[in-house]
């Protein structure tokens, strides 16, 4: 069984940065890609960043540019540095994970219970 935490969130003025990261816990698993996602009240959920086992990132346009995604599998974490921050960045952010089980092999997809991040002056 896998759970992921994320952290970081707060509340932050315009133009300012927040980095948010996220553990992942439990035994008998591996993960391959990590990421995360945002939903904004009255919005669908939307993808944020996406990053490889191999350190290969991708981003959703509304953030490229302004936001980094990096992991670092030794402590099984991922995390996304944001930079000038906009108020249309107010959500809910959570965490994702594609995880295997270990023997038996099985597939899993895990959310995090997700952080709020307000940007407002």
């Amino acid at each position: 069984q896998v759970q992921l935490v994320e952290s970081g969130g707060g509340l932050v003025q315009p133009g300012g940065s927040l980095t948010l990261s996220c553990a992942a816990s439990g035994s008998a698993f591996s993960i391959n890609a990590m990421g995360w996602y945002r939903q904004a009240p009255g919005k669908q959920r939307e993808l944020v960043g996406v990053i490889t086992s191999g350190g290969i990132a991708s981003y959703g346009d509304s953030v490229k540019g302004r936001f980094t995604i990096s992991r670092d599998n030794a402590k099984i974490t991922v995390y996304l540095q944001m930079n000038s921050l906009k108020p249309e960045d107010t959500a809910v952010y959570y965490c994702h994970a594609d995880t295997v089980t270990i023997s038996p092999r099985r597939y899993l997809a895990v959310w995090g219970q997700g952080t709020l991040v307000t940007v407002s002056s």
